[in-house]
């Protein structure tokens, strides 16, 4: 196997074993320990603040799937496109349960150094997640005439 498709595999395997299926101790294995997450609702550092915030919303979203979509590969980077769905059970930001179904897409870049996700930047529909859980209104501003 070479690194590209090794580096693709951990990435798959994170999304199925990690967030899918909630194998934490995964994270470990396939994240370096100067790992740092860049996304839209902040900056994380290192493994065990990687599994926090999986944690958060596994635990939001108990029944919550990531689908991916697309993987692309290109010496140390993998991207992948992705939805992710569930029900929203369990606090999230401040946000106590709706109960309703959300479906969210996004998309990441892990960067590899050493065989372990070194870096992401993650880009997902924050927005579109606050409209479904009804925090802003689902339908677009007008500007003002």
């Amino acid at each position: 196997m070479t690194t590209t498709e090794a580096n693709t595999e951990a990435v798959r395997r994170e999304f199925e074993e990690v967030w899918n299926e909630g194998n934490m101790d995964l994270v470990d294995e396939l994240y370096s320990d100067a790992y740092v997450g860049h996304s839209t609702t902040g900056d994380i550092e290192g493994p065990e603040a990687r599994k926090g915030y999986i944690g958060t919303f596994r635990s939001a979203f108990p029944d919550g799937r990531i689908e991916v979509e697309d993987l692309l590969a290109s010496e140390d980077r993998v991207v992948a496109r992705y939805s992710w769905h569930g029900t929203h059970e369990g606090e999230l930001m401040g946000i106590e349960p709706t109960g309703n179904r959300v479906d969210v897409g996004a998309i990441a870049i892990a960067r590899f150094e050493d065989g372990k996700i070194t870096e992401h930047w993650i880009v997902g529909d924050v927005y579109g997640l606050m409209q479904q859980l009804g925090v802003v209104p689902s339908e677009a501003a007008t500007p003002a005439e």
